[in-house]
């Protein structure tokens, strides 16, 4: 066997190891920076304007978890007349809306199994909002999922960074179940990581940060300039963030602003949603690549924003799709040759390039659970253990990734069973 084939496996390999490595790198540098700044700007509490808002809150088959989120927003240190809440009933076929109607909510109900998604939800509430009362009545909107509990003074916070003029702002996203199990706690050290190690660094470089499903607040000229919810996409959050940044828009981070949600804990509720969530990244890249990429070169937004937001959507899991199919076709031809030795070494340069992901991947996973120990809830065993089983839970990305590029992919409901207070949560 020609030894220049056994050198190109192994050359392959490192240099896919490399390109990712190079296009992320950036995201080390963040690291470093939110390690020399983790406390943030203080504002003047005189300079703070009470701004009224308004709570929208997509919820489908929600009855069980839906009134602890309302009972938290009541609970917020902010004046209460400031904050109205609606919640929009979205195909429910349960007491989504009496629960909510009865913790005090403003509640419509919505049957459309046309137009189905939280995007379609959030639009059809603004237009109640626009029809029945008043847009100028409201400076900002918050949007939660049914499943959130709110820190007391999360509104009071958010309020904050809106009079910093960011009118799209984001928050610290954080875990109702962290301590089930592996898949729980992979998706919340990813949360974790994503508001500290993301959002908080670019916030420091004034770079634009991206909203990330639930607990955000837009300004209310935004809505009506758009005219409503106009994201329809699987992944409507990094739609309309991609959207906002390529017109030049900062999306802002208010890392005191601390929420709750409940993550999956069964592989086919992780797999259904994260398969949505590839093809919806896919959907995005197809619609904005193109014009996210001008935008880096010739485009009047931040640029640095745009290639960040690039990277976000043209997954690195593509990298690593690529590498293991060429992989696999090294093995498949060792295998129909009988050449016993291609098939060593390709398992040689698949398992040596497993071993470095994941000593990145532990590393991100590592450094979040060390800085992040205290807002971690949960023995400090099962931190310790789910440090090792964070990349585990990130390598099934690359199946998932695989299947998203060739399957169908509709949106379906997860199920919310954590009941818990803050009090609960601590």
């Amino acid at each position: 066997m020609d030894p220049s084939f056994f050198t190109f496996i192994k050359n392959f390999n490192f240099l896919m190891f490399l390109l990712f490595t190079l296009m992320y790198s950036y995201r080390f540098v963040y690291m470093l920076i939110a390690f020399k700044m983790k406390k943030s700007k203080k504002i003047n509490e005189d300079d703070v304007q009470l701004n009224k808002y308004a709570v929208i809150i997509a919820a489908r088959n929600e009855e069980v978890v839906i009134g602890e989120l309302i009972k938290s927003i009541k609970k917020q240190n902010y004046p209460r007349q400031y904050v109205d809440i609606f919640v929009v009933a979205d195909n429910c076929t349960d007491k989504t809306s009496q629960v909510a109607r009865e913790a005090g909510a403003i509640v419509r109900e919505r049957f459309n199994k046309t137009f189905i998604g939280k995007g379609y939800a959030l639009d059809f509430m603004f237009n109640i909002i626009e029809e029945e009362y008043k847009f100028k009545d409201y400076d900002g909107y918050f949007v939660f999922d049914a499943d959130n509990v709110l820190e007391e003074n999360y509104i009071a916070e958010m309020n904050k960074t809106l009079n910093q003029g960011y009118r799209v702002i984001t928050s610290y996203r954080n875990s109702k179940n962290f301590g089930h199990n592996w898949i729980s706690a992979g998706y919340s050290l990813w949360f974790m990581h994503e508001a500290e190690y993301l959002n908080h660094p670019r916030m420091i470089l004034n770079s634009s940060c991206a909203i990330s499903g639930t607990g955000f607040l837009v300004q209310a000229d935004l809505i009506r300039d758009n005219g409503g919810w106009i994201h329809h996409l699987l992944t409507e959050d990094i739609e309309f963030s991609i959207h906002h940044i390529i017109k030049g828009e900062k999306i802002g981070y208010c890392k005191k602003a601390i929420f709750y949600d409940e993550q999956p804990v069964t592989f086919k509720q992780s797999w259904n949603q994260r398969l949505r969530w590839a093809k919806g990244f896919y959907q995005v890249f197809l619609k904005y690549g193109k014009n996210l990429v001008g935008q880096m070169f010739l485009g009047k937004c931040n640029k640095f924003s745009c290639y960040d937001m690039t990277m976000t959507i043209m997954p690195a899991l593509l990298i690593s799709c690529l590498s293991m199919l060429i992989n696999v076709s090294f093995y498949l031809t060792g295998l129909i040759l009988e050449q016993k030795e291609i098939v060593d070494l390709t398992n040689q340069a698949i398992l040596e390039s497993i071993g470095s992901y994941y000593g990145l991947l532990y590393l991100v996973g590592f450094i979040t659970t060390l800085t992040e120990w205290k807002t971690i809830y949960c023995s400090s065993w099962k931190k310790i253990g789910y440090t090792f089983t964070f990349p585990i839970f990130m390598f099934t990305y690359i199946p998932i990734s695989i299947v998203a590029l060739f399957k169908n992919v509709e949106w379906k409901p997860i199920a919310h069973t954590e009941v818990k207070t803050l009090d609960d949560i601590r």
